[in-house]
């Protein structure tokens, strides 16, 4: 296998998190995004799409976007495991999963993409151009704050996402607080719940991956 990543881009993170939970080992390609790699016709001839993070099996099967590289990955090293220890655990781990990403990272990247100098002309990732929205971005940092001030709340009575149990939902979190440090959007220093969970995960050897 080979996976295709960028050390500096929060969405192949999380992947890379998730194999270092596991110990996986996979032989990796960095993408330079900054200099446009990702739109090569090398790159593409791989995944049209343009966007790392991307997987290759041995086969030749290209799997792409986090969840679908993440869910692979758990079934071929089932240990530990990230998903779920029970039907009524993945199901609550996918529904967190899934909330983090709508109202937390699709927030920030709403207000980055919509913001930033360097991203004119490509508010969306992938192969297309599409113009920033200022107003967008306002409303990316607004929805950041319920998204902080939801996860203290969930925090007060949780050591993690899911009970006491660490999975994909926290590597999700964790990247996406990170992440939102680049729109100038930290925990607020009084949501203690939040920012105990966060020290907490932030000490897993994996959040430095």
């Amino acid at each position: 296998m080979k996976f295709y990543d960028c050390k500096t881009a929060p969405s192949p993170r999380r992947v890379r998190i998730l194999m270092a939970e596991k110990a996986i080992n996979i032989e990796t390609i960095q993408v330079d995004l900054g200099s446009g790699e990702q739109f090569s016709d090398a790159y593409k001839s791989i995944t049209p799409l343009s966007e790392v993070p991307l997987l290759v099996l041995d086969d030749g099967t290209s799997i792409s976007q986090v969840n679908a590289i993440c869910s692979y990955l758990e079934e071929i090293y089932p240990e530990p495991p990230l998903y779920g220890r029970t039907p009524a655990e993945r199901a609550l781990v996918e529904s967190a999963n899934n909330q983090i990403v709508m109202n937390g990272l699709s927030a920030v990247a709403e207000a980055f993409r919509n913001s930033t100098p360097g991203m004119k002309n490509r508010a969306l990732p992938g192969p297309h151009n599409y113009a920033q929205i200022p107003e967008l971005a306002e409303r990316g940092l607004a929805r950041l704050d319920h998204f902080f001030k939801g996860l203290d709340d969930h925090f007060a009575s949780t050591q993690y996402m899911i009970g006491d149990y660490f999975s994909v939902a926290d590597i999700s979190a964790l990247v996406c607080i990170d992440f939102a440090k680049w729109v100038k959007k930290p925990i607020p220093a009084d949501f203690e719940n939040l920012n105990r969970w966060y020290s907490q995960v932030s000490e897993r050897p994996s959040a430095k991956a």
